[in-house]
């Protein structure tokens, strides 16, 4: 049988002849229906309409070619089903249902696939969204910037899932990244007000200087610089390295001009005393700062109203007394300065206790004093959570130049913590003597 038989054996089978006019016999749920009209003759319109149902299922045929070899199968959903729209409107003969079934079967299949990529979608999409929020406490601005980068790459490159979770998990991965970059803003706005502080402050400490740098009063302005100096090592913050150098530079240049005069003076001075002239200051200011430990040793065997008053006087006293050379300036001042600590943790310590236990204490001085050794304890627990955490934040903290501010800071806190810790044990052993005796 050739192809032109066979064509008209497939017409026959689907359709038929009535009148002048091509039928395409009842399928699936639908009745017969004209197809075309009879041109030459009833079997040359028969062959025709049946080649036109070739052609048609050729077009099926491709598509479910391209299904079968696309991991994409979801984006042929809607080619499918309007092939499968035109299985009761095509104008031709054929086996219409055999195609409009091996059309369902493709598009069953690509829901099935549809779904269970939505379902990874939904998991990959979730996953972005938890890596996005583990961002909140970050203080890791470029790192985390180019984490969110990434991430919503991934997010655009992750298909769709079911329509009722879109908005939300849309909703919910913005919230995430909106919120860091709120407060990346927020830290950069404060850093660059920081920054001017900063800036003014170093600016401040050079007028000052330079106002001074001429001044004849050597022993008082020397006092006074070396004020301006300390000062310039406390401010809290830092600068791009160049504006920093640049301010320094000018900073020193006044300090030098200053006490290149004071040599100077000091040597003209020289000359004109006697060779056997006497007298050591250094000393003599050594002798006046051993006293001010002496007495801020003493003041913890006073009452606490006026032992705070004293402490905070002899610390102004202790910045007129000139300085001392050697090992023994520190030791001295390692020494005034844990005094003056345990007089302060001591006023705090007592306006605990008063709280604590309103009235006059009944307790015998063993028992008040292990009270005040609990007390002391518990305080440094706090102490030592609050010091946990700022040593966390340092360590979180990445080596970048913009955040050298807030390592000076978070450095010079801790090593505060440091110092109330071992004064509070220092405390607790003068405690435990009392409780033993």
């Amino acid at each position: 049988m050739d192809s032109q038989d066979h064509l008209l054996a497939e017409a026959r089978r689907y359709g038929y002849i009535e009148g002048d006019q091509v039928w395409l016999r009842p399928l699936l749920d639908l009745p017969a229906r004209q197809v075309g009209q009879v041109k030459e003759s009833a079997d040359a319109s028969l062959v025709y309409f049946a080649q036109r149902f070739n052609l048609f299922r050729t077009k099926v045929e491709e598509l479910l070619q391209k299904i079968e070899e696309s991991e994409n199968k979801g984006s042929f959903l809607m080619k499918a089903l309007h092939l499968k729209e035109q299985v009761g409107s095509y104008d031709a003969l054929g086996d219409f249902e055999g195609l409009y079934r091996r059309l369902t079967e493709a598009e069953e299949s690509i829901k099935v696939t549809i779904n269970r990529n939505r379902e990874k979608n939904l998991a990959t999409k979730i996953g972005l969204i938890q890596e996005a929020e583990d961002l909140h406490d970050t203080i890791d601005w470029q790192g985390g910037t180019e984490k969110l980068k990434d991430l919503r790459q991934g997010w655009i490159k992750t298909g769709p899932v079911e329509k009722h979770l879109a908005e939300e998990l849309e909703n919910r991965f913005q919230v995430a990244v909106d919120a860091f970059f709120a407060r990346k803003k927020e830290f950069l706005a404060e850093k660059k007000a920081m920054t001017n502080r900063v800036y003014d402050q170093y600016k401040d400490l050079i007028h000052k200087s330079e106002a001074l740098q001429n001044s004849n009063e050597f022993e008082e302005t020397t006092r006074k610089l070396k004020q301006l100096q300390q000062a310039w090592k406390e401010i809290d913050g830092s600068l791009p390295r160049k504006q920093a150098n640049d301010l320094w530079t000018r900073f020193r240049a006044a300090h030098n001009h200053f006490f290149e005069r004071l040599k100077v003076h000091i040597e003209s001075k020289r000359q004109e005393m006697p060779a056997a002239s006497s007298g050591n200051p250094g000393e003599d200011n050594l002798t006046r700062k051993r006293a001010l430990v002496a007495e801020a040793q003493a003041l913890l065997k006073q009452p606490m109203s006026s032992a705070v008053a004293r402490a905070k006087e002899l610390q102004a006293a202790w910045k007129k007394v000139g300085p001392v050379r050697g090992e023994e300036s520190d030791r001295v001042w390692e020494q005034f300065i844990l005094a003056c600590d345990k007089v302060f943790e001591m006023s705090a310590l007592e306006h605990y206790m008063r709280k604590r236990q309103p009235g006059p204490e009944q307790n015998t001085l063993q028992e008040q004093a292990t009270l005040r050794i609990q007390a002391l304890r518990e305080f440094i627990k706090y102490d030592k959570q609050e010091q946990e955490v700022l040593n966390e934040n340092l360590d979180k903290l990445n080596d970048s130049p913009g955040n050298e501010a807030f390592r000076t800071m978070l450095q010079g806190k801790i090593r505060a913590f440091d110092r109330k810790i071992r004064t509070k044990n220092d405390l607790i052993a003068m405690f435990q003597q009392q409780a033993v005796g």
